[in-house]
């Protein structure tokens, strides 16, 4: 067998995912590729446009016409790819923060959902990718090679959130941040479009009390378990 083409990682927020997706990525010398950029496409293009967050036949209208992609790095800044709408490089603009203040709201509309679901199933059936989101194994990409399902307890996940909004000198309470943690998980498990959950054929990977390291270990003897 040869090296899983399409690797999909799915979990809920502040399970590691990102991490071990770009690590992963960088070991296999494959695309890192977080889906949830091309919703905040989606949200920093509205708000350039001047469409209101709130309209979703406008939101969902301009998700159509927006071309979205996703390359490798092509620039040594501290990005983990290049992000693209219609040609131009957004890959800092859709961090900002009246983007973070937007994007929910973008990202739970059903037509924007199906919409982007098929941009990236495009990106992911070039292959050599490592898909990072709460729906690739299930709705996404159901024929990856491999899927993994980062999973850790809320109360761990909020404490790694806590740590890394202290240690950028933000302020942060560790109730405020699990109480909405919570509230997120529940959102996520229970929408009627693309719901969090592992595919039946996901392995489920309980990153509790192992640091980033070890969680890539991990999964890199799953990736040779495949190979072998």
């Amino acid at each position: 067998m040869s090296i899983p083409a399409i690797i999909a990682i799915d979990g809920p927020a502040a399970s590691g995912k990102s991490t071990l997706g770009q690590r992963l990525a960088n070991a296999l010398g494959y695309l890192y590729f977080d889906t949830g950029v091309m919703y905040r496409a989606v949200t920093w293009a509205a708000l350039q446009r001047g469409v209101a967050i709130g309209d979703e036949k406008a939101i969902t209208e301009l998700a159509e016409s927006l071309e979205i992609d996703v390359y490798p790095p092509s620039q040594n800044d501290g990005r983990a790819y290049d992000v693209l709408a219609d040609g131009q490089d957004i890959t800092w603009e859709i961090r900002r923060a009246d983007v973070d203040a937007n994007v929910s709201p973008v990202s739970a509309y059903a037509g924007v959902r199906k919409l982007l679901t098929a941009q990236q199933r495009r990106i992911g059936l070039r292959g050599k990718v490592v898909m990072v989101g709460r729906d690739i194994g299930t709705v996404v990409l159901p024929e990856a090679d491999l899927k993994i399902y980062l999973d850790a307890s809320v109360e761990e996940r909020a404490r790694r959130r806590y740590e890394e909004l202290c240690q950028r000198g933000q302020p942060a309470e560790y109730q405020k941040i699990l109480d909405a943690m919570r509230q997120r998980d529940q959102i996520d498990s229970t929408r009627q479009v693309a719901p969090l959950c592992a595919a039946p054929d996901a392995i489920i990977v309980d990153s509790d009390h192992v640091n980033a390291d070890q969680i890539l270990e991990k999964v890199r003897a799953l990736v040779d378990q495949h190979t072998s």
